[in-house]
């Protein structure tokens, strides 16, 4: 009996692919999802459009500013893409972040923002200076570092309800492998780097 090869995909096909992997990548980018946990925790931790509005202000430092500074990078040709692909470049933006990051926390804290809202910043903080840490040294995924926090802060709020959202994990994972910004070892690394970080959010709240 003879072997026969599998097929190899077509252009096609893995045009398909990539074309699928940059959606993903885009919509499911790091500063989109912190948004995003920040006002479903802000609508958690009231009940109400106050919580939304207080999960909104933390948003502006935690994710609007962040995604403002990459963007203005790119702009000025410092960064080559919004992704950062190039591990050097993501040293500055990062470190820029943290100080916003810090600002948002201070002004929660002195604002008298929910108890919940603020945890989730700080373990944001704790999240984001340990890939800040690590960059130095290897890439490891942010995407997934944020992903792998997303998923666990859902849990840890709304329960088993979300476990679904664990595929959003595998979706971000596929899409930055399609797209060989990553290895497999960063790719998981990063995952239980974003979810260890928030655990912080469990010890505070």
């Amino acid at each position: 009996m003879s072997f026969t090869p599998p097929a190899t995909p077509s252009y096609s096909e893995a045009t398909h692919r990539v074309k699928v992997a940059k959606l993903i990548t885009d919509v499911l980018a790091p500063g989109n999802l912190v948004i995003a946990l920040l006002l479903l925790v802000g609508w958690h931790s009231t009940g109400s459009f106050t919580g939304i509005g207080w999960g909104l202000f933390a948003a502006f430092f935690c994710g609007i500013i962040p995604i403002a500074i990459i963007q203005l990078g790119v702009r000025r040709g410092k960064l080559t893409d919004k992704h950062v692909r190039i591990r050097k470049q993501r040293i500055a933006p990062l470190a820029t972040a943290l100080v916003s990051v810090v600002t948002g926390i201070v002004l929660l804290y002195v604002l008298g923002a929910p108890r919940e809202v603020s945890a989730l910043v700080v373990a944001m903080l704790v999240g984001l200076a340990s890939t800040l840490a690590v960059t130095i040294w290897w890439q490891i995924s942010v995407h997934n570092a944020v992903a792998g926090g997303f998923v666990m802060i859902l849990l840890l709020v709304y329960g088993p309800v979300v476990i679904p959202t664990v595929l959003l994990i595998v979706a971000i994972g596929w899409s930055r492998r399609v797209l060989k910004a990553h290895t497999m070892a960063q790719l998981c690394c990063g995952t239980a780097l974003g979810s260890i970080a928030a655990t912080i959010f469990a010890v505070l709240n």
